[in-house]
């Protein structure tokens, strides 16, 4: 097994196109040919998770966290960053980092925050624009079938709960493309005179490069003319944070006392409380304060995250419980779920989950 291997396995969970424009993700440190020996898990990668790598023989770190965000200039090891990565080419250990790819995942950061907490009916709290994309061309009425086929199996027109989603119009008669263009059918150079078909179908953004290719293997044409255009709709299984509610009511001293016991908080930082039971939760891990405004939106009774800034507890304004549990604490449990994700794709490797505590910030 090389490492390109492990990437398709974690791209399947959360593919690097939804991630952030603002974020590094993917492999970071490495060869994707590189031959694996063990699989480091964690949520940061720190010097002494990198010696915990080397001390389990494990040449790949899959961390949630980039090591290298914003761009390195230089690698003299002056900081913790330039002697992670140089420890790291130093003993021939890739790193991959997963991120905003992994908050934007269905069953992703926010999901997990939500199973910890037995939340049910959730869904996407800010869900991503702009994901779904829609090829259209034109073939010969003969090849259009096989051309549908082949689109469908490689993930075209599944979007969602719709299956096969494409749209056609017969007997058109037209080419697109430049009007004085002759398009030919393989080796044959002759003017195409045949009945075309118009088809259209929708696809995840992340599935262009299959799809693309597969319309070029499958088309009869030379040259194949055809347009991809991107779609305005929200993608409802795609985004940041989610929202869920729990199984009864609970006063919200006690909510958040139940949090504070699951999430593991030393302390949880809040707006006043307000006088009314908690049902409807919000949550986004990491650093959340961009999306006050939408759990409110939601009529969440409490939005769960961290990293709040003290004006930011001012918009809560007596309607909403904005509860800040820590950054560490809201993403712990993120290391355990892809390593047991990681084990069940591959059960004969070696999967190892970091014991190091990666948590910079200390309690007095």
């Amino acid at each position: 097994m090389i490492v390109k291997d492990v990437i398709n396995y974690l791209e399947e969970l959360a593919p690097l196109n939804y991630a952030e424009d603002f974020d590094n993700v993917g492999l970071l440190v490495g060869d994707k040919s590189t031959k694996i020996t063990g699989i480091l898990v964690t949520l940061d990668t720190l010097e002494a998770v990198v010696d915990e790598a080397i001390k389990n023989n494990c040449n790949l770190i899959v961390s949630f966290h980039p090591i290298i965000f914003k761009g390195l200039k230089k690698l003299n090891g002056k900081t913790y960053v330039e002697r992670v990565v140089i420890k790291a080419i130093q003993n021939n250990i890739a790193i991959y980092a997963m991120h905003t790819a992994l908050d934007n995942a269905l069953q992703g950061v926010n999901d997990i925050i939500c199973n910890t907490l037995g939340l049910t009916n959730k869904k996407i709290l800010l869900p991503q624009k702009g994901t779904i994309k829609k090829l259209t061309t034109y073939v010969p009425k003969n090849n259009a079938q096989q051309l549908r086929a082949a689109l469908f199996k490689s993930g075209a027109g599944e979007i969602g709960n719709y299956a096969n989603c494409s749209f056609n119009t017969d007997g058109l008669g037209t080419y697109m493309g430049n009007s004085n263009s002759n398009p030919t059918l393989g080796e044959r150079d002759k003017l195409h005179t045949e009945e075309e078909t118009q088809i259209s179908v929708t696809f995840k953004k992340h599935l262009e490069t299959k799809v693309l290719n597969t319309l070029f293997e499958n088309h009869p044409y030379e040259e194949v003319a055809f347009e991809v255009t991107t779609l305005d709709n929200y993608n409802q299984t795609i985004g940041m944070g989610m929202i869920g509610e729990l199984e009864k009511e609970v006063k919200a001293e006690d909510f958040l006392n139940f949090v504070k016991n699951k999430m593991k908080s030393s302390s949880i930082r809040h707006s006043k409380l307000i006088n009314k039971p908690i049902k409807k939760v919000a949550v986004l891990g990491g650093s959340g304060s961009f999306a006050i405004q939408a759990a409110k939106a939601a009529n969440a009774d409490v939005f769960i995250t961290s990293d709040l800034k003290y004006h930011d507890f001012f918009m809560a304004e007596d309607t909403i419980i904005l509860a800040d549990i820590g950054h560490y604490e809201s993403e712990q449990y993120t290391k355990t779920f892809l390593a047991d994700y990681l084990s069940k794709k591959i059960t004969n490797f070696a999967v190892v989950l970091s014991m190091t505590n990666t948590n910079p910030v200390k309690y007095f």
